[in-house]
């Protein structure tokens, strides 16, 4: 069976995910057959599996670095948030059911045995597991049946580094905190201190690294610095909304609808010299972008009528009466059309009217389309002719299915790889696009050639505005995190770790 190591942090969003990959990318380098783990992930950006299974990204980003395809056993359950107290559970890559919070709280324990069942078969097949906890390990409200953090590192046997965030501040009183709040097993398993996202003079640090080592009785084995690694977020903590950057030659703007997901479609056009993607929340931000996206969701129907209500819905109809390109992904796609129906309860039920961009109607369906797919752009008219026949890949996972009326047209043909049937896929008319493929802008040429739609459009050269071969680019990124890393942990004091084991 594999080594084990555990990371786990003293909040979300401490970086935990970008070290698990980091780690799996240095023991990679080092000649060890590794793999990421999370035994729960609660996050709206999924990924779908060659088996036509759906799992966290968070786990694809680590298995990247890990240099493996990513599998659901890596990630065997699966929170999507259906609203502010329920969520979607996934078990195994394939939906159970829709539970509240207390309900599955009280539920969860019964999937103690799925876990350790990926986790085996996944610990026979490696020579190192880098496990990766969710939230913190201190939350005493939650502690009780955990199958995350503390909990999970008990079933794998795994020694736990804790990873303190000193950029949101506050960082020492972090972790003491939760060392202080955990039981006495429990800090007996915590093998190691990370201080992340550091900045400045790290010899201003050290007078504290001191005083904490000796606080916790635990040792520091690194202080991680702030690293701007472009490679997909897990989820809505994403410093990628609030970013504020000046406009390029070329200005995407991708509504932050409330429930967005699967927000890493739009990183390979980030990629693109030039090229600018802002989220926007209100009409103000929206301002006068050459394109506006209308991403995924986890609930189409309620994501609509807050367009409606925010005046976002209105912004974006001006946009496009206005001739500018109208681009919609999974649920921003079903937004476009005209009517939206739940005959079945999955969302909201009843009946809405869409925004009327692509004359269509979506029913939403009991089961949810869960495949990835290779194709092209069909031979499209007017503005959008640039992308007529390039090629495509990546992914749909959706609840509904779309049916055009007279005027719009399919945007792509695709061969669906889990039912091995060829079929179209989206629409468009005239300056408005839609498609349920996720991940279509993943392929060099189909953000070039989008790139160029919008400079023709506007008037300017993008020749010299080439995008990159997005899997080659994550490849070099996951080097740089492990060289960065190689530089500010002791590297030899976790392998010692790893070793021992608890």
């Amino acid at each position: 069976m594999a080594k084990a190591i555990m990371v786990q942090g003293t909040m979300s969003n401490a970086g935990k995910s970008l070290l698990a990959a980091g780690l799996c990318r240095i023991f990679r380098q080092d000649g060890h057959k590794v793999a990421p783990f999370k035994s729960q992930n609660m996050a709206l950006n999924s990924f779908i599996t060659e088996e036509g299974l759906e799992m966290g990204r968070a786990q694809v980003m680590q298995a990247e670095a890990a240099g493996i395809a990513p599998s659901v056993l890596m990630n065997p359950i699966l929170l999507k948030p259906t609203n502010d107290v329920g969520s979607q559970v996934i078990v195994n890559g394939e939906v159970l059911g829709t539970m509240s919070a207390r309900d599955y709280f009280a539920y969860k324990k019964n999937l103690i045995p799925d876990i350790m069942k990926a986790y085996r078969k996944l610990a026979g097949e490696n020579d190192i597991i880098v496990i990766e906890g969710a939230g913190s390990p201190a939350e005493i409200n939650l502690k009780e049946e955990d199958i995350v953090n503390m909990g999970m590192a008990k079933m794998a046997h795994a020694p736990v580094l804790l990873v303190g965030d000193i950029d949101r501040g506050g960082v020492f009183a972090q972790l003491v905190g939760t060392i202080q709040l955990l039981e006495e097993e429990e800090r007996a398993m915590v093998k190691g201190l990370i201080i992340n996202k550091f900045r400045g003079d790290k010899s201003i640090l050290d007078p504290g690294v001191e005083m904490l080592e000796k606080k916790c009785s635990i040792p520091v084995v690194g202080v991680a610095p702030y690293l701007n690694i472009q490679v997909e977020d897990e989820d809505s903590l994403t410093e990628r909304f609030d970013r504020k950057t000046a406009v390029g030659l070329i200005d995407i703007a991708v509504v932050r609808i409330p429930r967005i997901s699967n927000f890493t479609d739009f990183n390979p056009l980030e990629s693109i010299p030039g090229v600018t993607v802002r989220y926007v929340k209100t009409p103000h931000e929206l301002k006068d972008p050459d394109m506006v996206v209308l991403p995924g969701t986890k609930n189409t129907m309620e994501d609509l009528l807050w367009m409606r209500e925010s005046g976002m819905e209105a912004a974006v109809l001006k946009a496009a009466a206005r001739g500018k390109i109208i681009f919609g992904i999974c649920g921003g796609y079903q937004m476009l059309g005209e009517t939206l129906s739940d005959p079945y309860g999955v969302e909201a039920g009843g009946t809405i009217k869409g925004m009327g961009l692509l004359p269509m109607d979506t029913v939403f369906a009991k089961t949810k389309t869960r495949t990835r797919v290779t194709g092209k752009f069909m031979d499209l008219e007017g503005e959008l002719a640039p992308l007529g026949g390039i090629s495509l890949e990546g992914y749909e996972i959706h609840m509904g299915d779309s049916i055009l009326k007279g005027g719009a047209k399919a945007s792509t043909s695709i061969y669906d790889s889990v039912s091995g049937q060829q079929k179209n896929d989206g629409a468009y008319l005239e300056n408005v696009c839609g498609t349920y493929v996720h991940g279509v802008f993943d392929k060099e040429e189909v953000a070039e050639a989008m790139v160029r739609v919008l400079g023709e459009k506007k008037g300017i050269d993008v020749s010299q505005m080439t995008g990159v071969d997005f899997a080659a680019f994550k490849e070099t990124q996951y080097d740089i995190l492990a060289q960065e890393l190689r530089k500010h942990l002791d590297m030899k004091k976790i392998y010692e770790i790893l070793d021992a084991g608890i």
